[in-house]
């Protein structure tokens, strides 16, 4: 039985906070690096910190020897959760701000009910939640913006909004993929993750932007911050999170990323806040909010609780 404590609160605010600053500091890597190149240092300096974590752990990953998950399951699993949008993401940035990508992440529990529904069995889809879900959609259409796909000048930022939604669509299709995958190690399963993600964005990093740059101290920061703290740490924050307050409550924290990235991008990266954008969000939000609800009143209830 899950056990949330205030413990349990400041861990997942932490999340919550860290998350949402990633864009603002993927912002100031991309002065320094081409996208693909970040992807691929990103990940490459995360898979060295869980590396360590892991072989303390002695490199277990599967929990069940007579159901190890496939080699093909994990290739799969590593390009939705890490490579594939990572390289979407920083490439996005390049055209929209920071405050845009983090509000396109809220979009992830939208994309993720309709697939549990037809992939994950027990997870059906009720009337709450497909009106729950059609307000984030209306949301989503909001939030790319009818103006981008009228104007022709507007292209690119057009395919960067794009790519940020398609990247919550990874991190939907992700969370059900490892639903379906045998019982796992999660450190293990996050250090080949990120492993296998460094393996697949390695070539594409070479093919499009040729040997990397030296970036500059700001931008090499920047590559740490992401690598060591917004990637390994948080994912063993996540680990910590999920293991002592259960699965549900980490789900807080899509509610609070979209929030920082808007707020940090306005503050510190002077970035505008259009009418759309906060009005995207708010109805993203509320459709999360209202597909979850049941789950979410029955989270506070425990919170409550006396211990």
């Amino acid at each position: 039985m899950p056990e949330i404590t205030s413990k349990s609160w400041l861990m997942v605010a932490v999340l919550g906070f860290v998350w949402g600053s990633t864009f603002m500091i993927i912002e100031v890597a991309l002065t320094g690096l081409p996208p693909f190149w970040l992807a691929t240092l990103r990940l490459f300096v995360a898979t060295l910190a869980m590396g360590f974590v892991w072989r303390a752990r002695g490199f277990r990953l599967s929990l069940d020897p007579n159901n190890p998950p496939s080699i093909l399951a994990l290739i799969w699993t590593g390009a939705v959760s890490t490579a594939i949008p990572f390289l979407l993401l920083n490439w996005g940035q390049q055209y929209v701000t920071s405050g845009f990508a983090g509000t396109s992440m809220a979009a992830v529990p939208l994309v993720v009910l309709p697939l549990a529904h037809f992939l994950v069995p027990g997870e059906r889809m009720s009337p709450r939640i497909a009106v729950g879900v059609a307000m984030g959609v209306i949301g989503v259409w909001l939030l790319v913006g009818q103006d981008a796909f009228e104007s022709s000048g507007a292209r690119l930022e057009l395919w960067g909004r794009l790519a940020c939604i398609s990247v919550a669509v990874c991190y939907a299709v992700n969370s059900v993929t490892i639903r379906r995958l045998p019982p796992v190690d999660p450190i293990g399963l996050t250090t080949v993750m990120m492993a296998i993600g460094t393996l697949i964005t390695l070539p594409f990093s070479i093919a499009f932007e040729g040997l990397p740059p030296l970036p500059g101290w700001r931008a090499g920061l920047a590559v740490l911050a992401l690598g060591l703290i917004s990637t390994a740490a948080m994912n063993l924050l996540r680990v910590l999170v999920i293991r002592s307050a259960g699965p549900t409550f980490m789900t807080l924290v899509n509610y609070q990323v979209p929030v920082w990235s808007v707020v940090l991008g306005a503050w510190l990266l002077h970035e505008a806040l259009p009418p759309a954008l906060l009005g995207a969000l708010a109805l993203i939000l509320a459709g999360v909010g209202l597909s979850q609800w049941p789950a979410l009143k029955a989270l506070f209830r425990l919170s409550r609780r006396p211990s």
